[in-house]
This record gives structure tokens, C-alpha cells and sequence, in this order.
């Protein structure tokens, strides 16, 4: 804790209390696997303050796999979810919780952008694509853990980070605010 808080609190009997919160946004990104009908999508989550990719998965444009995306973002007690308007974010997200718009949503489409320029199979016009889904999902998930986790995707051997880990260095990194009770 910053230690002019800590001494502030001390003489003049404030209640300084650490809690820990995260913002997200979430988003989902149009992919193929051998034809253009043969829809895969990335969905993922971002902290809304850092940027860090916090959890991500492979699937349908369906109810289900964003499930498996909420299920991932269960242990980082997410504060509030910023996200478009696609249906399943209204069905299974608290509406107290959840702010549908542009102006809160505009890091992970900025992060959208990067991920579609560094791999061309995630762009709409492109003569790259994967023939098989493992193929598609191991290629993107190599780059999301490259750029968004820091993990050596080049080393031999290679211990992948879980959620898990990544919650425990979360938590330790960035999603922890000060709040500042002013009463005596």
C-alpha cells in the first residue's frame, strides 16, 4: 500500500480498506476452418485498466461457449462487464454488472485490430486459412499467449499457464483498488 495513505490514515483515523475488483471488456472475433460457412470464433476478455488478456476460448457464435468464457472469468470477481450489444452478453451477464456501448469497449477492439494484423486468418478478405479447427485454435492460441501472457512460445518444453496462475498474478498485478472511507 502506498505508504502516504497508510500514514494519512493513521493520523487522522481513517478507514482504509483493500478490495480487490476488475473491469472487463469482452468481445468475440470472426474466424473460419476450411470455408467461410464453417464459423470459428475467439472469444475473449480483457482488463479494462491493463489491457491483459484475462481468459479466452474457441467455439460457436453461441450461448454455450461464452458460458466457458464466463466460467473462465469466475475467480477474478469482476466488478463490471463493458461489451456490445450480441445477445448473450444481455442473457448471461447481471444487467448491474454489465455496460453495453463503444466508449468502454474500445481497448479490446484496438487489441482486435493487433490480433488481425499479426495472424491473417482472423481478417474477414484473406487467403490464409486453417483446415482444421485444432490447427486454427493452436496458431491463435500460440500468439494470445505470446503477446498476452508472456509465455516463450519457442522453449522445448514449455509449462502453460492456467487460469489459475494467471488469476494469482492478476491479483498481485493490477486488479486491486484503494478505497478510501473518510468517516471516523
Amino acid at each position: 500500500m502506498n505508504p502516504i495513505v497508510n500514514t494519512l490514515a493513521a493520523s487522522r483515523g481513517m478507514e482504509v480498506r483493500l478490495e480487490a475488483f476488475c473491469e472487463a471488456e469482452i468481445d468475440e472475433q470472426w474466424s473460419y476452418v476450411g470455408k467461410k460457412s464453417e464459423q470459428r470464433w475467439l472469444w475473449y476478455a480483457i482488463d479494462h485498466v491493463t489491457s491483459t488478456i484475462l481468459a479466452y476460448v474457441f467455439g460457436r457464435r453461441k450461448d454455450e461457449v461464452f458460458k466457458q468464457l464466463k466460467a473462465l472469468l469466475q475467480p477474478f470477481n469482476i466488478t463490471r462487464y463493458y461489451t456490445d450489444d450480441w445477445g448473450a452478453y444481455e442473457r448471461h451477464l447481471d444487467t448491474a454488472k454489465h455496460q453495453v456501448g463503444k466508449r468502454n469497449t474500445q481497448k479490446i477492439e484496438r487489441k482486435n485490430l493487433n490480433l488481425r494484423t499479426w495472424i491473417k486468418r482472423l481478417t474477414r478478405k484473406t487467403i490464409c486459412f486453417s483446415k482444421s479447427a485444432l490447427m486454427h485454435d493452436t496458431v491463435i492460441g500460440l500468439l494470445i499467449n505470446k503477446v498476452g501472457f508472456g509465455v516463450d512460445i519457442h522453449a522445448k518444453s514449455q509449462v502453460w499457464p492456467t487460469t489459475r496462475n494467471l488469476y494469482d498474478t492478476k491479483i498481485k498485478g493490477g486488479c486491486v483498488g484503494v478505497e478510501i472511507n473518510f468517516s471516523r
